[in-house]
């Protein structure tokens, strides 16, 4: 008799205890398949390592979880769920079966009844079994997942935990700007927080206090029930931010490396994607951080203002462009003042450098050169004190010239008229003490100053002959530009862009955005996006019936598919993509199971394949998130919390009223419908039957099955699939002799 001194246990059988200890000695799996339960025949059975089989087992069935007790490993826990519709018996033992369908471990467990449907009461009963094992490593914790019938905790669980684990945290309400008082109601970035909302707290004095909290209005805050646990709490884990003055629609991410200890560990955020305080436009100078984002503009309006120091100011410019004219090298010019003009050298003949004046240099050559310049200079023709002669050019008038060839003064040849008053001329020539020869003439050397004849004024006499003039400084244009005309390196003209230093930098090409490494240029909108860094675009494909491959450059976008079924979509390659980097897809409309998520050859598809049931077959309304490793793999995340508990939790559970009625139906999480009932036909002959089913498919049926009928044995019964629609299974009924009323129960399978 059951009471308060009655024990309850579970232990494995001989058979059990020899299973494992074969599996942990050569180290095959051991896989537990179903488990039964009985009534003991009313009696209060012990469990007995000898047994073989339950006292009297009245249910047998499929384990719907196998699992390791978290507290201990050793601990192996196996669960069945007893629907409502079986039952009208005790349980008082438990026994569970492996694969090879050995009875391995038995447990006694506290009289309970289990109801019928059809007694006017009904529940749905979890079975437990926990019971002790040496070693865990060799038993496998698989189930088959078309055979689970989950409970609202274990879905519930799976999915809280499943979302806690994602590096895409649920958003913030707003994020801190200084270290805050983690309690009661405050205002955060200009922001009035109400109770419960959620605050990315990230700068807190103590670092190992950041992290995301949830606003009590009454007493201390609380961790985020999604990051309230070191598993939960990964490094490289995003949050975006909804509103705030300054952090308001911007994206955090941890950058703390792992392995984090929560509470211990300092955490420390910085923002991934948002405004930066950068209006938008065009900037000739920019800042950029160590993302490569643009955090601060500017358009200098003097090259001071960029950085440049080494060249003329304004004013400088202004000064030269005035003095300066448009006379090519190597023009003379008078300039009747000492002052030489810039851009100008004095006609001195002087020896100047072909490196300092090279338009100049190459002008000239060598025309005016001694030979004693030295290597690297020229010589200036030395215009002092010379009248400019026009070069003859084949004139004939200064024959035998060249240009720029100097020439001496000299007095055309003549005669002079007699002094006396004879009337014979002779030449001024030779005479002898002045005294006048026979022909009453002077000798030259014995004639007197130049006297005035008395209508030209006064002759002027002296060492040259010469005309009127002016005295200038010749001068020779030397250069044009306001430097001088060598090479000029740019690049020495501006200082590279710093955090703190205005100056210039480059755009960073795809590689250095996806490597993150470079500090000394800057992302475009464009890079940011090919590296899968934000939303990038949305694009939509029609799939009835087609396939379409993404490519690398969908990194970052927003994929939405649509259609009437029948195709597939097919990842890029995982190793063309840069770690980390996601394309979210979204099932607009589908007909369930027929557009199918692929990857190329030698990719793989990872994490949450258990949303999109069976694996890459996606339902019209699921939205995934598909990130790259870099490598050959593609993990698999649910995007939108609420399509993952509709999909997950709704279709579970919505069985309407399938399990009360005679004919009914139910629907599988994975979109499959199953339909059942009995039909009565009066049974004569051969005759096609069609059965209204309780519901019509959406999409169409499978599969179905019908039972012969009970009254008349000589009736056969085929199904007729092709014939049947979505409303109704069609079947064919041979009667070899007779007639009469039949009952036939049916079965129908379809989407």
């Amino acid at each position: 008799m059951i009471d308060s001194n009655s024990q309850f246990f579970a232990i494995l059988t001989a058979v059990g205890e020899a299973k494992q200890a074969n599996a942990t000695a050569l180290g095959i799996p051991w896989t537990f398949k179903e488990m039964g339960v009985g009534d003991g025949n009313n009696t209060d059975p012990i469990p007995n390592r000898a047994q073989t089989k339950l006292i009297n087992q009245w249910h047998r069935a499929q384990v719907n979880q196998v699992r390791t007790d978290q507290a201990n490993p050793n601990i192996i826990i196996t669960e069945q769920v007893i629907p409502p519709d079986v039952g009208g018996k005790w349980i008082r033992e438990i026994g569970l079966y492996d694969a090879d369908g050995d009875l391995v471990a038995v447990a006694n467990c506290a009289p309970s009844y289990k109801p019928l449907l059809a007694q006017g009461t009904g529940k749905t009963q979890v079975i437990r079994m926990n019971f002790i094992v040496a070693n865990t490593a060799q038993i496998v914790l698989k189930i088959d997942p078309a055979v689970v019938l989950a409970t609202r905790e274990y879905v519930d669980n799976a999915v809280i935990e499943a979302l806690a684990k994602m590096d895409f945290k649920h958003s913030a309400l707003v994020a801190t700007t200084a270290n805050i008082a983690l309690s009661g109601i405050l205002t955060i970035d200009d922001v009035l927080l109400p109770a419960d909302a959620r605050v990315l707290v990230k700068n807190q004095t103590q670092a190992k206090d950041n992290g995301l909290y949830v606003v009590s209005a009454t007493g201390v805050w609380k961790r985020a029930q999604d990051a309230d646990s070191s598993p939960e709490v990964t490094p490289g884990l995003f949050v975006s931010i909804e509103k705030g003055t300054a952090n308001g629609d911007s994206v955090w991410q941890l950058v703390t490396d792992g392995p984090i200890t929560l509470g211990t560990t300092p955490l420390a955020f910085e923002m991934a994607v948002g405004r930066t305080g950068v209006s938008a436009g065009s900037y000739a100078n920019v800042t950029v951080d160590k993302y490569g984002r643009v955090i601060a503009g500017t358009n200098p309006a003097t090259l001071a203002g960029h950085g440049i120091t080494d060249t003329y100011t304004k004013p400088e410019i202004e000064s030269i462009v005035a003095q300066a004219s448009s006379l090519p090298v190597g023009s003379m010019v008078a300039f009747p003042k000492g002052a030489v003009p810039p851009g100008f050298l004095e006609v001195d003949g002087s020896v100047k450098s072909a490196a300092t004046y090279p338009d100049l240099a190459a002008y000239l050559g060598t025309t005016f050169n001694k030979g004693d310049e030295g290597a690297g200079n020229f010589r200036l023709p030395d215009s002092r004190g010379e009248f400019l002669r026009g070069w003859d050019h084949g004139r004939g008038a200064d024959a035998g010239r060249a240009l720029g060839s100097y020439q001496l003064d000299q007095f055309q040849g003549h005669r002079h008229g007699p002094l006396g008053t004879s009337t014979a001329y002779v030449t001024y020539g030779a005479g002898a003490g002045g005294a006048a020869n026979s022909a009453g003439m002077v000798d030259r050397a014995t004639t007197g100053e130049p006297v005035t004849d008395g209508v030209n004024g006064s002759p002027r006499a002296g060492s040259e002959t010469r005309p009127r003039n002016l005295a200038v400084m010749w001068c020779i244009k030397a250069w044009n530009a306001p430097v001088n005309q060598g090479d000029i390196d740019v690049a020495t003209l501006a200082a590279q862009a710093t955090e703190s230093n205005q100056g210039t930098a480059k755009v960073g090409t795809q590689a250095q955005v996806n490597a993150g490494t470079d500090d000394t240029v800057f992302v475009t909108p464009k890079k940011l996006s090919a590296a899968g860094l934000q939303l990038s675009a949305i694009r939509t494909e029609n799939l009835s019936g087609a396939n379409v491959a993404l490519s690398a450059a969908d990194a970052g976008s927003l994929v939405v598919f649509g259609g009437s079924g029948g195709g597939s979509l097919t990842l890029p390659k995982a190793s063309t993509v840069r770690p980390g980097a996601s394309i979210t897809i979204h099932a607009a409309s589908a007909i369930a199971g027929t557009n199918t998520l692929k990857v190329v050859s030698g990719d793989t598809l990872s994490g949450m394949l258990q949303w999109i049931a069976p694996a890459g077959v996606m339902r019209s309304g699921d939205s995934v998130v598909c990130t790259s490793d870099g490598t050959s793999n593609w993990v698999i995340s649910v995007d939108c919390s609420y399509n993952f508990v509709a999909q997950a939790v709704g279709q579970l559970f919505m069985s309407g009223q399938s399990l009360v009625q005679a004919a009914g139906y139910e629907k599988m999480p994975g979109g499959m419908i199953h339909q059942w009932g009995a039909f009565t036909y009066t049974a004569a002959g051969a005759q096609s039957i069609a059965i209204p089913l309780p519901i019509q498919f959406p999409t169409g049926i499978l599969t179905g099955t019908v039972s012969a009928p009970s009254r008349l044995n000589n009736t056969s019964i085929g199904v007729d699939i092709p014939v049947s629609t979505k409303s109704t299974l069609s079947f064919a009924s041979l009667t070899s002799s007779g007639s009469g009323a039949s009952t036939v129960f049916y079965s129908a399978w379809g989407f």
